[in-house]
């Protein structure tokens, strides 16, 4: 997979689009092809606007929560190594790409974008790693070691995919910054640490203090 596909992939929601790679300053030993916010000198259309809020390309953008997890399994090596690790709604892959480069038998990221799946291809051979992909939770491995997720709480109604990580592998790893308490004490904080959107959105500060949790898994919801 190449830039020239992610692209393409953006220029069907912002004709100037294109992406560029950069190392984000939460978790600087990795390196993902990202937005390149020198396309937005000049106004945007009313029309391109429309297009970016219908269909936003998340995975162009690397959120705080994922470059805080990404960081934290890299100092964290022992939590992943040997594992198979599983990434849900990976984005820009940079946790599964972590994953990998911290000795996981296998990354596999996860997410129903087809564009976000190019993009995670692109991004593993930018840091010289292999990351398998999924498009489809319900087809992942039977055998799971790790499951990670970063920032996919933004909507409450995806809190049951709290009890759905912990039935799925013994281990649970999850960084958010949208939701002060989970509501499942089973989910034992580890760590807060501060980091913005690369590029940077400009959200409330709030979202800028992610906090890191690790689950044992296996237990009923």
């Amino acid at each position: 997979m190449t830039p020239d596909i992610l692209d393409q992939h953006l220029a069907k929601t912002l004709s100037r689009g294109r992406v560029a790679a950069t190392a984000p300053a939460g978790c600087p030993d990795i390196s993902l092809y990202l937005f390149d916010p020198s396309v937005l000198e000049g106004p945007i259309s009313h029309d391109e606007a429309q297009a970016v809020v219908a269909e936003p390309a998340y995975w162009s953008f690397c959120w705080a929560s994922g470059q805080v997890l990404a960081a934290y399994i890299l100092a964290n090596p022992h939590l992943v190594r040997g594992e198979t690790v599983l990434d849900f709604g990976s984005g820009s892959g940079i946790v599964a790409i972590a994953a990998k480069m911290a000795g996981a038998r296998e990354a596999i990221a996860c997410d129903i974008d087809p564009a976000a799946l190019d993009a995670v291809e692109a991004n593993a051979r930018l840091n010289g790693v292999t990351v398998s992909l999924c498009s489809d939770w319900n087809a992942r491995p039977s055998h799971v070691g790790v499951v990670t997720a970063a920032d996919v709480l933004y909507d409450p109604d995806n809190r049951p995919l709290l009890s759905v990580f912990r039935l799925t592998a013994p281990r649970v790893l999850l960084a958010d910054s949208r939701m002060r308490e989970l509501g499942d004490d089973r989910y034992r904080q580890q760590a807060v640490i501060e980091a913005r959107t690369w590029p940077d959105l400009h959200e409330f500060e709030e979202f800028n203090r992610v906090r890191v949790y690790q689950a044992a898994g296996g237990l009923a919801g």
